[in-house]
């Protein structure tokens, strides 16, 4: 019984795997890398702002984990930087495509989209470009580092699978129609990669996380909850065992997969 659970817990070692995170100096970048390196494994933190990946480096780096985080700085929607800072790194076991730009609803926030009608074809285009077309240029220059297969993890979002509720956002604004287009594409795009590299051993999932309270203002804290059956956003830690599942021999049998953790909120 005792190496039958050893056995169950080798599953999720990372131990000697090398992981690539876009997107590593933003707010779930980190705690993705750290369930990375608890696990055994190391990380390539990439940004396209270095001085963030590199605090997060250097803060990772002192927790004296089993792996080691090395920073990098590209920006994922130019295909020759990524080419060039992955240069030297011959394979790369697992990509996880995490680089986006979330428009966040905080109080007279700018960020937060114009309507429908009045949206401009170039900030269309710009809003897709960081989730989409990052996952796309990452995963084209990537798989060709995975010679014995590997696992590659692509973030969509609760949004990727159902429309945002407008009335929950705060002085008018609206969650723009670029985060829905990109996050529904990039649920398309996995199961389009899971079966295009299936007999190359590359496995391609997809993670639908759902919110996370980075200090929103309290009137929207309460509308989001009031729609998720659980009663509460998510806590940042709690992406950590789907990113350990996903990159490790845990998931060895599952490839074109969306896994949904959102409190329930899709259910309804």
């Amino acid at each position: 019984m005792v190496e039958q659970e050893t056995m169950s817990c080798n599953l999720f070692d990372l131990t000697g795997k090398k992981v690539l995170i876009t997107g590593g100096g933003g707010f779930l970048g980190e705690k993705h890398a750290e369930a990375v390196l608890e696990a055994g494994g190391d990380v390539l933190l990439a940004d396209i702002n270095m001085d963030s990946c590199s605090r997060v480096s250097e803060k990772l780096n002192s927790k004296n984990y089993p792996g080691t985080v090395f920073p990098l700085q590209f920006d994922v929607t130019d295909r020759q930087q990524i080419v060039d800072a992955l240069e030297q790194h011959q394979t790369i076991d697992v990509l996880i495509n995490n680089a986006d730009k979330d428009p966040k609803p905080h109080k007279n926030s700018k960020s937060m989209g114009s309507s429908f009608e009045t949206l401009q074809l170039q900030t269309f285009m710009s809003g897709i470009e960081t989730s989409l077309i990052g996952t796309f240029l990452c995963t084209q220059v990537v798989v060709d580092k995975m010679p014995s297969g590997g696992s590659i993890i692509n973030v969509s979002s609760d949004l990727g699978i159902v429309s945002p509720d407008q009335r929950i956002y705060p002085n008018n604004t609206k969650k723009p129609i670029t985060y829905s287009v990109s996050k529904f594409a990039i649920v398309g795009m996995t199961k389009y990669l899971a079966t295009y590299y299936a007999e190359k051993n590359i496995r391609v999932n997809c993670l639908c996380p759902g919110g996370v309270n980075n200090d929103y203002p309290t009137e929207f804290v309460e509308k989001v909850t009031s729609r998720i059956p659980m009663g509460r956003m998510a806590k940042r830690e709690e992406y950590k065992g789907a990113i350990i599942f996903l990159s490790s021999n845990a998931s060895s049998y599952m490839t074109g997969a969306n896994l949904i953790i959102d409190g329930g909120r899709t259910a309804w």
